[in-house]
């Protein structure tokens, strides 16, 4: 029951930490990513505050 407690906290933090969606930040990690493992939201998002702005 601990480590289920203490993955869960784990993953919290660590998604608590992505840039937020139309940040440089984030542009540059989804410009990274391969463009066959970006969901349909991602490309969207992509679209609109990266290529569009």
């Amino acid at each position: 029951m601990k480590k289920l407690f203490l993955i869960s906290t784990l993953m919290l933090f660590c998604t608590a930490c992505s840039p937020e969606v139309g940040s440089e930040k984030w542009c540059a990690m989804i410009k990274e990513k391969p463009k066959g493992d970006l969901s349909a939201n991602e490309a969207s998002d992509f679209a609109k505050h990266c290529l569009f702005k």
